[in-house]
């Protein structure tokens, strides 16, 4: 089925830009004042950096999400809100704000406050020109979780253990959806799987392409506001049919990896 999508604009000069940031959003009413909040705390210095936007996907909320959204970043100088009739999951969202947005970096991150939005300026500094991907990882020995209920530990860790057994790159968190990516990487290894689990597909995808990754240590922390909809045992089956995917051409002799270097705590 075709996916509809509405957009709403303010775009007031040029048509390049520096930086993206993409934030997916499904019924995150409560959510949208503190991203309001901590976003508008980092403006100026993603302004110093140079010219910026911010893309969000409403992914067919049913609560006043999108009306919200549009009423909070009005006053944004470049601020692109796409909206799907219907949800179609956070594959589908990633997909809509990758085709709009127009930065030579791409930031995506979560909508609720899990990495809190006033460290991207820390995850930008290490992009490097040598780096592809920069990537949150709280599973890193500089990295930490705060608050996060055990079961969801167990299955996010035990899956991040499988694709580095798998890939064979010592990357500690390949599910995080907190990352920096430079546009080339986007369009080379563009995502297609639905749900939680394209965080992996494009980390594995980039990684097997030959692209230069690097790990942000960063704390993971309880939902800071609204409410979750992850459905954790949903989430685990679609990462065991990738990770047999991918055993399945590591048998076929198909697989190859790419050095991957681990960043540091400044």
């Amino acid at each position: 089925m075709a996916l509809t999508v509405s957009l709403w604009q303010v775009i007031k000069k040029g048509a390049g830009m520096d930086l993206s940031l993409v934030i997916p959003c499904f019924n995150e009413s409560d959510s949208i004042d503190q991203m309001r909040a901590q976003l508008n705390a980092i403006r100026p210095e993603l302004a110093r950096r140079g010219s910026f936007e911010l893309v969000l996907v409403d992914d067919g909320s049913t609560d006043d999400t999108y009306e919200r959204l549009k009423a909070a970043f009005a006053d944004w100088e470049h601020v692109q809100i796409a909206r799907h009739e219907r949800n179609r999951g956070l594959g589908a969202a990633l997909r809509t704000g990758f085709a709009h947005a127009r930065g030579e970096v791409i930031v995506v991150t979560d909508s609720d406050g899990t990495y809190p939005f006033t460290t991207i300026p820390a995850m930008l500094d290490m992009m490097t020109p040598d780096v592809d991907i920069v990537t949150s990882s709280a599973y890193h020995p500089q990295g930490g979780v705060e608050g996060v209920p055990a079961y969801r530990l167990l299955f996010s860790q035990g899956a991040s253990l499988i694709y580095r057994l798998l890939v064979n790159r010592h990357i500690h968190t390949y599910t995080a959806m907190y990352r920096a990516y430079r546009r080339r990487v986007i369009e080379q290894v563009p995502p297609t799987l639905e749900g939680y689990v394209v965080m992996a597909e494009i980390l594995v995808n980039a990684l097997l392409a030959g692209y230069h990754v690097v790990e942000y240590p960063a704390v993971l922390h309880v939902r800071k506001f609204g409410q979750s909809k992850a459905k954790i045992w949903r989430i685990t089956k679609s990462h065991l049919r990738f990770q047999a995917h991918i055993l399945r051409r590591r048998l076929a002799g198909l697989l190859r990896a790419a050095p991957v270097t681990t960043g540091r705590v400044k």
